[in-house]
């Protein structure tokens, strides 16, 4: 399949298809209403309201924004559209609700969109954030005896299966020589695993940021190892196919909106810290530590983040993580 090579602002544009289709699924799910067609005069208003549904974690540009509340502003100005904030524990559960029709766009790091794919979602990327390799990593308790990655042997580590720290664990335990087979990897969400963390139900945690900085702060905990040189720990920009390709304008001023989030978070770490501690329910200290290790920027998906996500794609297969070959081309916007 060919690649996609455009420009940033048509990359942009072209991912507006996807947000823009979003509306209309979105529509459709409230009582059947159709969507009015972005071809009105300047200052005309929609004839009916509009809800986007757009699924959040904690942490990440779209978690920012929301606590900003930017976006919600401008697109009731503009386009007499509402968002419906839907937070989830983390991007395999967030993917599995846009696959069965309940959301629009989302984020996610890279693993989710690889499973949901291989699941039959009808998924989209819009754009990524830059790579952030230290906002993810294995930690184990402070007395831990475990020294190294190759000490995971026959110990039980535990995460949130299918996202992005699944492939970290799997790309440390290859590094270290460790068959993935050889580690007794159990699967929680991250409330659910920092709490048998904390009582020793499991030998170490591979989590990302904040619940990694918050776990180091709380506990004490011993980063054992973090994505540095082994993964990139990108942040991508989701959506439905059919969102997307009708309305490319509405997916635009997503991305618009997260570039000039990113670039005030930047420069204000502890301001973004403040913003965001009362909506995540973690402290200032943590979340200053988190902001510290991730990149950001709204750029557009290239050859060689295909590149990259499709060597993702091909370990979880080998893995037998996934039950099909997928093609990452398949879920890029023509």
């Amino acid at each position: 399949m060919k690649r996609r090579r455009n420009s940033f602002n048509r990359r942009l544009a072209i991912s507006s298809v996807l947000l823009l289709s979003l509306v209309l699924s979105a529509c459709s799910a409230n009582g059947g209403q159709s969507v009015k067609e972005a071809d009105s005069p300047p200052g005309a208003s929609a004839t009916r309201d509009i809800t986007i549904r757009i699924g959040f974690q904690k942490y990440g540009t779209i978690n920012i924004l929301k606590a900003d509340g930017a976006l919600d502003k401008r697109l009731a100005d503009e386009r007499n559209i509402k968002i419906d904030w839907i937070e989830f524990p983390g991007g395999p559960q967030l993917l599995e609700a846009l696959n069965v029709g309940s959301l629009d766009v989302g984020h996610t790091g890279e693993a989710p969109p690889i499973f949901a794919q291989a699941a039959g979602a009808p998924l989209v990327y819009l754009a990524h954030e830059p790579a952030s390799p230290e906002s993810e990593g294995i930690i184990v308790p402070k007395d831990s005896p475990i020294q190294t990655v190759a000490d995971l042997k026959g110990k039980t580590v535990v995460l949130n299966k299918g996202s992005n720290v699944h492939y970290l664990l799997v790309k440390q335990l290859e590094q270290a020589g460790v068959a993935y087979k050889d580690v007794n990897v159990k699967f929680l969400p991250p409330a659910d695993a920092r709490a048998a963390f904390e009582k020793g139900i499991v030998d170490a945690w591979v989590i990302w940021d904040p619940f990694l900085a918050a776990a180091q702060t709380a506990t004490g905990g011993k980063l054992l190892a973090d994505g540095t040189g082994v993964v990139s720990n990108h942040e991508f920009y989701l959506a439905t196919r059919a969102f997307a390709e009708k309305y490319p304008d509405i997916v635009d001023i997503l991305l618009e909106e997260s570039n000039k989030i990113d670039i005030w978070s930047k420069e204000h770490p502890k301001e973004l810290a403040e913003k965001l501690s009362p909506q995540l329910g973690i402290d200032v200290e943590s979340l200053i530590l988190a902001a510290g290790r991730r990149a950001y920027g709204v750029q557009p998906i290239d050859g060689e983040l295909i590149q990259i996500q499709q060597a993702i794609a091909d370990t979880f297969y080998d893995l037998e993580l996934i039950p099909k070959v997928i093609d990452i081309n398949d879920a890029i916007l023509k």
